[in-house]
């Protein structure tokens, strides 16, 4: 192997696929970088034998080849040299990578690439396509709600439903549950489900940009699921297993409405929850669609002291007095990106939804906090 290719365009590559490396020791290869000449290109591969990447960079390809070396060297030392061209060559009897960037050189010892686990690239034909921006913004409302602990592998996932022209995205743990639905640029008939690994999906996104198309697709026995784009790949193994009906969580009435600035009501969360770590994290919202303004967030800590704010709102309906853990509340504002948004409130223990006003395609819904008398 004999290549040549910008340090910054090496730099960017190396930024997509090292997530993917693995960090468990019990095989050496899997804390290693595959590097192999491919289409003119020099390909770059990354897996944890759960999530695997592809990367393509744009080289001078002289000779073909293929070698894996140690991830981590090779990111440290990429990423410490000046931009211009970088040239690789490969001794193939030692499996030693030469790098030679201006005034620096470095070996590196390698391992051979056949003993490099086989990723799977984007099929000729996808399940489906949409936009990766699209995408994008689905992974970011809704990824985050999913559980970080393994008591419940099933809920560590995503569920995504594929049907028709449309993708639909749920995310739950205990005490909360987003969902977003957005439009498919492919038809998919019939319906699939697939529950995706929430780590996996916030790794799809760090491959994804704000415009094109990203292709999707299901592997025919349903075990992995491939992100592509014309840089790069994403793999991802399939949860196994029913998916809760989060359906039966979403409230079905409410008694107040409150429609106000998104950043608004953020601002409020973040300032509250400054005393509210102090206080088990309650935050607490008083609505009274007769007062001016009709909205004060508020968090009281006995032995610091208390906040309140006053937020700017439309209200309709009961007045009503709700708690929230200040952290969900605010990660879920903070995961949008519309300026107004919608409080649906039922009363003190019954779940919170937040919508975005004027698109009926996403909802969250946040379980309350018993308010201590």
């Amino acid at each position: 192997m004999k290549v040549s290719c910008l340090q910054e365009n090496l730099t960017r590559g190396l930024q997509v696929v090292g997530r993917g490396v693995s960090s468990r020791g019990t095989l050496p290869i899997l804390s290693n970088v595959l590097l192999k000449t491919e289409a003119g290109r020099l390909k770059l591969t990354t897996t944890n034998l759960e999530v695997g990447v592809n990367c393509w960079v744009p080289a001078k390809v002289e000779d073909e080849g293929s070698i894996t070396v140690p991830a981590k060297l090779l990111i440290d030392f990429v990423n410490s040299l000046s931009p211009g061209q970088i040239d690789l060559s490969l001794n193939v009897r030692t499996k030693t990578l030469h790098l030679k960037s201006g005034a620096y050189e470095a070996n590196m010892r390698g391992l051979d690439a056949e003993d490099f686990p086989i990723i799977p690239t984007g099929p000729d034909k996808p399940t489906t396509r949409m936009a990766q921006g699209t995408l994008r913004q689905m992974i970011a409302e809704v990824a985050f709600v999913a559980a970080t602990d393994d008591s419940r592998p099933i809920l560590t996932g995503c569920l995504t439903s594929f049907a028709g022209e449309q993708v639909t995205m749920a995310a739950a743990d205990p005490y909360r549950l987003s969902v977003r639905r957005a439009p498919l640029l492919l038809k998919v008939d019939p319906p699939i489900e697939v529950i995706i690994p929430a780590k996996s999906l916030f790794e799809a996104a760090r491959i994804l940009s704000d415009s094109g198309e990203v292709e999707i697709a299901v592997t025919a026995n349903g075990s992995q699921v491939i992100f592509h784009t014309e840089e790069a790949d994403l793999v991802s193994r399939i949860i196994e297993g029913q998916y809760v009906n989060y359906k039966q969580v979403i409230p079905a009435s409410h008694t107040t409405t409150v429609i106000l600035q998104r950043e608004e009501l953020l601002k409020a969360t973040r300032l509250a929850s400054f005393f509210a770590r102090d206080a088990a994290n309650i935050v607490r919202l008083q609505v009274d669609p007769t007062s001016d303004p009709p909205l004060v967030v508020s968090a009281n800590a006995a032995e610091v002291g208390d906040n309140t704010g006053r937020v700017e709102a439309d209200a309709d309906g009961a007045p009503t007095t709700i708690a929230f853990n200040s952290r969900f509340l605010g990660e879920v504002l903070g995961s949008l990106t519309a300026s107004e948004i919608a409080l649906e409130l039922g009363g003190p223990l019954a779940p919170g939804v937040v919508k975005i006003v004027g698109d009926d395609t996403y909802l969250h819904v946040v379980m309350p906090l018993r308010i201590p008398s």
